[in-house]
């Protein structure tokens, strides 16, 4: 997103990841050599998308100014190596314990993550309501779900592969995703298509255990 925005707008976001305390409309003016008009544009345009969020009130001899500062979601339109980080610890498991472990230890990882997300989310009692609220909780993971239809309530499809580079390099990292699905669901999850392996889509079937 952020090759999406104009040069001022990118400008004004380093300005503030440098200013981790945040600045004030003047200081930004200042820094940027524009108007406090043309500041605010920027800054309600950059709120809006829930990049810029309000900071701190800094007391002054007058009236108390307001700081505007990075929200998470700000921060993380920078570049930050997670995948680098993940690639070399599964790299390790794999060289000190060998592909099996790794299995094992990505499938305990999927478990513990969908245990947490059922202890904070309500499940639902058939295994579509379960698909239904499990493709709403992967959209906001970051999974890009479509809408499970009607003709097919059991199959939830991710356009975008939160794990993309990491599964192309190592396809086992798709334990943690079977692994998190089927224990969501209480379901046996057949992973019907996949993006990592060349398909269009994540494509997830839902089934009873005792088939």
């Amino acid at each position: 997103m952020l090759d999406l925005l104009g040069r001022r707008q990118k400008d004004l976001l380093r300005l503030l990841l440098r200013h981790k305390d945040g600045l004030t409309v003047d200081e930004l003016g200042q820094h940027l050599g524009i108007t406090r008009n043309a500041v605010r544009q920027h800054l309600t345009a950059l709120e809006a998308d829930g990049i810029v969020c309000l900071g701190s009130v800094r007391p002054t001899r007058g009236r108390p100014t307001q700081v505007y500062a990075l929200s998470v979601k700000g921060k993380e339109l920078f570049p930050r190596q997670y995948g680098w980080l993940a690639q070399l610890i599964v790299e390790s498991i794999r060289q000190e314990a060998g592909g099996p472990a790794l299995r094992k230890r990505l499938t305990a990882m999927g478990i513990r993550v969908a245990e947490q997300l059922r202890q904070q989310h309500t499940t639902g009692r058939t295994r579509q309501d379960k698909v239904l609220k499990l493709a709403e909780l992967m959209e906001q993971l970051g999974y890009s779900t479509s809408e499970t239809s009607v003709l097919q309530p059991n199959i939830i499809s991710a356009d975008n592969c939160v794990f993309h580079d990491l599964a192309q390099k190592d396809p086992e990292i798709c334990q943690f995703d079977l692994a998190l699905l089927s224990t969501y669901t209480d379901s046996n999850v057949d992973l019907q298509e996949c993006m990592a392996k060349g398909g269009n889509v994540c494509r997830f079937k839902f089934r009873s255990r005792t088939q």
